[in-house]
């Protein structure tokens, strides 16, 4: 009865939230935008709440929630902005959540209905798993605005939960994300942890000390800070930090890596890697740069589950040079072929990889979970259900008892283990694995279709307006 309430509570309150957005993108304001203010002001509510219960405040005086709720008109706007610009130099908590803070509600009408939407409500006091709820909700439908491209921060839960199930982080390990998007994979680590101990001190260990999060989006780290805030995660000291992890030059290492870094190259202007990261293999290539981050911050036999698109597993020169080190200097033992159809930012073939390090690669073993599969966001997204085959064929603790579902018998099984020499005779060590045949039926509906070509054409025009500003930059 009481999981009914909550599941009630979180509709309707998702709703409540959904309304307002689509006041505000009549008048213009973007779900990215307003999702942003809507932090800064949510945030601004809960210190109110925490403090009227004698619990103190964060907020310096003089840039509280009580100093807005009260104002109108031109008044409310200023005052608001002036907040923000207040909070954003705070070096704790506040300072990350309000990273690079800027108003993007210049109405005082429109500002005022998301300050009375929020004030509607006691969040404070709200169960956390409840709160955590509504927020996971908004971010999940902040990232179906493709118009936004804000997407590409947003990874399935179900493809998280997996990978996390299988990739096991204990509690007194260290997890970190150095592409953190909105804290996906940091969030359900923690969900992943927090029952495998009553213990106090590990409690506060996985509470201030185990998670680490990074992203060179300020808004993105908001979002980050904030959700996991509202899950009690980093309630005096954000996990998140805001910077290019690529340039990342710390000697902080991890028990733990879990990620989807973003594809494609560098932004045009961005300092070069190499020149930051002389150790690593020269490229323009994110992916692969991420890759090479990732070897590099998890400790010895630590362990990575990383989300990477074909080109890893097959392009040649400085990405070969790399798959190299990472068949040398790491297990990598286990590949995930995903379809497409499961990401928001669509079109894109991608893997997960997991290894760990310390070991050279022998075996590796591959689930298909690609040729013949089709899936939707709109009408038929992945679920946690249809990796259940993969999570049990992995055998997570048990590797040794791994079985292959492939045989000559079945020749299309879609877990099939292959060896050492098997790998290593490849050209280039290629590891574009593919054995099932099947005949690939074209299941999609005219809207499917339409919504594919629509992703395809904005990657295709994102593609063109990347290389006219190359070319920009070029004399010819």
């Amino acid at each position: 009865m009481a999981d009914n309430i909550q599941t009630k509570s979180e509709a309707a309150l998702v709703k409540k939230v959904g309304d307002i957005a689509n006041v505000l993108a009549a008048a213009g304001v973007g779900f990215t935008d307003y999702l942003t203010q809507l932090t800064y002001i949510l945030f601004l509510k809960m210190d109110d709440e925490k403090e009227n219960l004698g619990l103190g405040s964060s907020i310096p005086e003089g840039y509280k929630w009580r100093d807005i709720v009260e104002l109108n008109g031109t008044d409310l706007v200023e005052k608001y902005e002036e907040i923000l610009k207040e909070l954003a130099k705070d070096d704790g908590l506040i300072g990350t959540i309000f990273t690079k803070a800027s108003n993007k509600i210049d109405r005082p009408v429109l500002l005022a209905k998301v300050i009375e939407m929020v004030s509607s409500e006691n969040w404070y006091m709200m169960e956390g798993d409840l709160k955590g709820a509504i927020y996971e909700a908004i971010l999940e439908k902040n990232g179906q605005d493709k118009k936004s491209g804000a997407g590409q921060y947003f990874t399935p839960r179900a493809l998280i939960k997996a990978m996390v199930e299988v990739t096991d982080p204990k509690i007194t390990e260290t997890v970190a994300d150095p592409a953190c998007g909105t804290g996906g994979f940091l969030l359900a680590a923690f969900e992943h942890m927090k029952t495998q101990s009553k213990e106090i001190s590990k409690q506060n260990f996985l509470k201030n000390h185990t998670l680490f999060g990074a992203d060179n989006t300020p808004l993105v780290v908001t979002l980050a800070s904030m959700n996991l805030y509202l899950h009690d995660i980093g309630t005096t000291k954000s996990p998140i930090v805001c910077q290019d992890s690529l340039l990342d030059t710390s000697d902080t290492m991890f028990n733990v890596i879990l990620a989807n870094p973003p594809f494609g190259v560098r932004p045009q202007g961005s300092v070069e890697v190499h020149a930051n990261r002389p150790e690593f293999i020269k490229t323009s290539d994110n992916q692969v740069n991420f890759l090479q981050h990732i070897m590099s911050i998890v400790k010895p036999e630590g362990r990575v589950a990383v989300v990477l698109p074909d080109n890893v597993l097959t392009d040649g020169n400085a990405t070969a040079k790399v798959r190299e080190r990472l068949l040398k200097g790491f297990n990598l033992h286990t590949i995930l072929r995903l379809p497409t159809g499961i990401f928001y930012a669509g079109g894109v073939k991608t893997n997960v990889l997991f290894f760990e390090k310390g070991k050279e690669t022998k075996d590796i073993w591959v689930y298909d979970y690609r040729t013949g599969i089709k899936h939707t966001m709109a009408t038929k997204p992945m679920t946690r259900a249809h990796l259940d085959d993969f999570v049990e064929c992995y055998c997570s603790g048990h590797m040794k008892d791994r079985k292959q579902t492939y045989s000559e018998e079945n020749p299309n099984g879609r877990w099939r283990k292959f060896t050492a020499e098997e790998v290593y005779s490849r050209e280039q060590l290629k590891l574009d694995f593919k054995w099932i045949d099947l005949e690939e039926k074209d299941d999609r509906t005219v809207t499917e279709l339409l919504s594919d070509m629509e992703d395809k054409a904005t990657a295709i025009a994102g593609a063109i307006s990347k290389l006219q500003e190359i070319l920009g930059g070029i004399e010819l």
